[in-house]
């Protein structure tokens, strides 16, 4: 369990085809404290310490997460959002974040406001639903406001307000036009919905 709160930027320093790919990141963490199986969400994705060094640690990519999470995302050379797991007792600062991706969006417009950029992504019919003005929405694990929503035949365009500090300490002060993002839409939307299903059904 997560909270959306960015702690570190990783880079991704190799990767290794195995029966799955073995991916290493560099990292600003204490590895003393990072125990072999913890969880780790990077750029949105929980996945699990399997090796460490002194500043790094490797993870397992399968081939499902692959198919569910952004093109490029894992590369040599990205820099990933990196968030360790939630601990009782930890301020939540953003919202209840699962590191379970649901989807995936493309940046379709990235404009100065201000000194913040207004990020305009589009999101899939199917995540449409669940995507809502003033909700909460993880762009690439870094916990979101929804500013407004626009509904086309398409899905639906949802616009975002990234602030200067948000943009210094994450990666998302690199988004641009056609730059695709991991999505998770907040839990309460999501069992809404589960709610909604059931009761329609009975």
């Amino acid at each position: 369990m997560f909270t959306g709160i960015v702690s570190d930027i990783g880079t991704i320093e190799s990767l290794d085809q195995r029966g799955d790919l073995r991916v290493k990141i560099k990292c600003g963490y204490d590895m003393d404290s990072v125990d072999m199986g913890a969880s780790i969400a990077c750029s949105g994705v929980c996945l699990t310490v399997v090796d460490k060094g002194a500043d790094w640690f490797a993870v397992d990519v399968s081939g499902e997460t692959l198919s569910c999470t952004a093109q490029g995302q894992f590369t040599a050379g990205r820099r990933i959002n990196l968030e360790r797991a939630l601990k009782v007792g930890d301020e939540l600062g953003g919202h209840i974040v699962t590191g379970h991706v649901d989807g995936v969006g493309e940046v379709v417009s990235s404009t100065a406001a201000g000194d913040s950029w207004a990020v305009v992504i589009r999101v899939s019919r199917e995540l449409a639903p669940f995507v809502a003005a003033k909700g909460s929405i993880t762009v690439d694990g870094v916990s979101l406001t929804v500013n407004a929503v626009a509904d086309d035949e398409a899905g639906a365009l949802f616009t975002l307000n990234i602030i200067p500090h948000t943009a210094q300490v994450t990666s998302l002060g690199e988004l641009a036009v056609g730059r695709t993002v991991n999505l998770e839409i907040d839990i309460l939307a999501r069992y809404l919905a589960r709610m909604e299903k059931v009761r329609s059904l009975a």
